[in-house]
């Protein structure tokens, strides 16, 4: 469909504001690739695009934005074309069609030249597999991309010791990956990603081999670092508990084409279709819903002499202070007051999740 004036005004008015804009990328694989954007079997579902042409879109006609600073997550089953996604944003894999802007710069027409500077200096990118060399010790596999760009040994010694002690590795600096756990591994990972000081950091499915209680200790360790440093993050899972931990928002995907965007509050509260409700039926409530979801006017005979919170506040944090207050509690934002809240509006969210 032909993006209206208005839209595409819209549109690159809000790519000037992002870290990442990704526009209507394909990723098509077959014998005639090429050819399926724009006609008439773009239409098709997946099965149906393989039985006629012998093509499988993997990434079907996505868009969106990641401003600045933001943790954006892309989630969906096995096949759903959400790794194929983030190798495209640096053309690990060639997108068939689209623009992936990184600080407004389309990566899709960038020279190799160009691609390499990007990949170095802007965009650093964080796998399952973590892809430590064997032969090198801790202090010398964070420092590797400073080698590359040319950073002499002592800067660079320098600035990778600044990141092992970040990232709590403090004392490994010359142990070898085989003499570490899955975690401290990543750890590793994260630190070299974190030393070329990139606008961007991608992570595909990072922590999904590890074990869950490493699994959670480096979800938090993301969260902290995100935290001190302030990094825009793209995290590729399969996990929706993950998901809705770490992301500021988060893409849902399905056979390749976006489902639903939207924060973790919205995915659960308002799911897009079928297919999402299905996904968050199992998420309780009250962990992802924030006050702005329950609030409600307030009743001409009720008293507002009660506390004020914040609509972003969490359900479940805020029960036990509703519940103790004897009067509803005030939703107010920079000094507006936006609804009410009360114990029987808590307990709805909480009665229902237990059903």
């Amino acid at each position: 469909m032909t993006a209206t004036i208005d839209e595409q005004d819209a549109a690159a008015s809000t790519v000037g504001q992002s870290a990442l804009a990704v526009r209507g990328l394909w990723k098509v694989f077959g014998p005639r690739a090429d050819k399926i954007v724009g006609s008439a079997e773009a239409d098709l579902s997946r099965a149906e695009l393989l039985a006629q042409t012998g093509c499988t879109a993997a990434v079907r006609d996505v868009s969106f934005d990641v401003a600045p600073g933001e943790v954006f997550v892309v989630m969906g089953l096995s096949g759903s074309g959400k790794s194929t996604l983030v190798r495209c944003l640096t053309r690990l894999i060639e997108p068939t069609a689209g623009q992936v802007l990184i600080d407004g710069e389309d990566v899709v027409a960038m020279s190799e030249a160009r691609l390499r500077e990007l990949r170095r200096h802007h965009v650093s990118m964080v796998f399952q597999h973590f892809g430590l060399l064997p032969h090198r010790k801790v202090i010398d596999n964070v420092a590797y991309g400073l080698e590359i760009r040319g950073v002499d040994k002592k800067e660079r010694r320098r600035k990778a010791q600044e990141l092992v002690d970040l990232v709590g590795l403090s004392g490994n600096e010359n142990a070898y990956p085989d003499q570490l756990s899955g975690g401290m591994q990543q750890r590793v990972g994260l630190a070299r990603a974190l030393a070329v000081d990139p606008s961007v950091m991608l992570f595909d499915e990072p922590f999904s081999a590890l074990d869950p209680l490493i699994r959670r200790d480096m979800q938090n360790e993301v969260i902290r670092l995100h935290h001190e440093v302030g990094k825009t993050m793209v995290f590729i899972t399969h996990d929706l508990a993950e998901a809705l931990k770490l992301g500021d928002r988060i893409l849902i995907m399905r056979d390749g084409a976006l489902v639903q965007v939207g924060t973790p509050a919205e995915v659960v509260g308002a799911p897009a279709d079928e297919y999402v409700r299905d996904f968050v039926s199992e998420v309780p409530r009250s962990h992802v819903l924030t006050l702005s979801w329950v609030m409600r006017p307030p009743r001409p005979d009720e008293a507002m002499t009660g506390p004020e919170m914040a609509p972003g506040t969490v359900v479940r944090d805020a029960a036990r202070r509703v519940i103790d207050s004897g009067d509803p509690v005030k939703v107010v934002e920079d000094g507006q007051l936006l609804g009410v809240v009360d114990q029987d509006d808590i307990l709805r969210v909480i009665v229902a999740e237990e059903s």
